[in-house]
């Protein structure tokens, strides 16, 4: 039987194959810089080490390539007015990072990383649903102690730990029961602050409230 618990780890990657390289302004120096700033460093070990029955969906390559938490349309994806949606073309610091992608380069990042990844989600969410009837994803993030210029909210201070939550999918007790966990440990929380939300794959959201 599968586990009820589905990791989902889409911006731990550092990595960044050859071929794709020629596609970015920044020099060595500066796309290092960029993946310093950029990624969730060590939550794929942290959150399996964490939750070691759970299965783990983690996305292979960095986010700056493609990142998975976004919409793959951009009129649905509001980071996209910034040059960061599905394929960035700024970075963290709104610096030009890349080249717009044409449609048929667009569709083949999409189809080589995105796609599989979320089809990959989708059926690891559908054998958990199957063997236990329910399945809680565990969208697993980082944030740095001081906001980037591309994030959509700017207050300096921030807590411990953000509980992003779905109006329809994120069930209150459960939410309240983790805040009591983190808080009897001296962690300060926070519901959607400063990101919001989770994600549920596309099949399930907002028909499926076992996810």
């Amino acid at each position: 039987m599968s586990s009820s618990i589905v990791l989902h780890l889409p911006q731990a990657s550092t990595f960044l194959s050859e071929d794709l390289l020629q596609d970015f302004f920044l020099s060595d120096q500066e796309l290092q810089e960029e993946l310093n700033r950029i990624t969730d460093h060590a939550t794929d070990r942290i959150f399996q080490q964490v939750f070691p029955e759970a299965k783990a969906i983690v996305f292979p390559v960095s986010r700056i390539i493609v990142d998975p938490e976004r919409f793959s349309d951009d009129s649905q994806e509001r980071m996209s007015q910034l040059g960061m949606g599905v394929t960035y073309t700024k970075g963290s610091l709104l610096q030009p990072l890349r080249k717009v992608s044409t449609h048929g380069k667009r569709q083949e990042l999409l189809k080589q990383f995105y796609n599989p990844h979320h089809q990959k989600l989708t059926e690891t969410v559908e054998e958990s649903l199957s063997d236990n009837n329910h399945c809680l994803i565990i969208d697993g993030h980082s944030f740095p102690a001081l906001p980037l210029p591309y994030e959509l909210q700017q207050t300096a201070f921030r807590l411990d730990f953000c509980l992003g939550t779905d109006d329809l999918h994120t069930l209150e007790e459960l939410v309240a029961k983790i805040e009591g966990e983190l808080e009897s440990c001296g962690y300060l929380t926070a519901r959607d602050q400063p990101f919001s939300g989770t994600i549920v794959p596309m099949k399930h959201y907002w028909k499926d409230q076992r996810v």
